[in-house]
């Protein structure tokens, strides 16, 4: 019985993904994931022209959550725990994801969305201490993101889901260290 071919895309995504994560990106070849899936480069081709289409493919629901993350908490005040809290929820929703292609910035340059990630990051320490904070606040603000991203991505989901407060107190204490200017 023939594949479906949502079904044979989710395959490729899945075999693409595990291997980006444990070779990277650059040291993956479009041969080695369809001999994974037990394909023809040609069949892999029809689906993903190009490993940059690969690429792009597995990030859209990354840029999708981030999207709807700003839509929903980017128009106006919002309490630094309910920005944070959200933003480690998209963080764990694409852990497997995170570190095989934030490995490879190059990679995400050449999609377009190193900026884009970076916009995030910018755009999320607006939301906590503001457009005009001070540097030590903004570093804060830097580091709370950059910590819950690592702490989704570094120890798997479950972990991740159980132990959420406690990671987003962790965030506000590096957001409230740099608020402070502490020492």
């Amino acid at each position: 019985m023939p594949r479906e071919q949502s079904d044979t895309k989710a395959e490729i995504r899945s075999a693409a993904l595990e291997l980006f994560a444990r070779q990277g990106f650059e040291k993956t070849s479009l041969r080695e994931i369809s001999e994974r899936l037990g394909v023809t480069k040609a069949a892999l081709y029809y689906h993903y022209p190009s490993k940059n289409d690969l690429l792009t493919a597995l990030v859209a629901p990354l840029c999708e959550d981030m999207d709807a993350l700003f839509a929903r908490w980017g128009g106006g005040p919002v309490r630094p725990r309910q920005i944070l809290g959200a933003y480690f929820d998209v963080c764990v929703r694409h852990g497997d994801l995170l570190p095989a292609v934030f490995a490879d910035l190059g990679a995400l340059g050449r999609i377009g969305l190193a900026d884009a990630v970076l916009e995030w990051r910018d755009r999320l320490a607006v939301l906590l201490v503001g457009r005009d904070a001070p540097l030590p606040a903004r570093m804060g603000a830097v580091m709370a993101v950059g910590g819950l991203r690592e702490a989704a991505a570094s120890f798997g989901a479950e972990a991740a889901v159980t132990h959420r407060e406690h990671a987003v107190r962790v965030a506000l204490a590096a957001l409230a260290a740099g608020d402070s200017g502490m020492d």
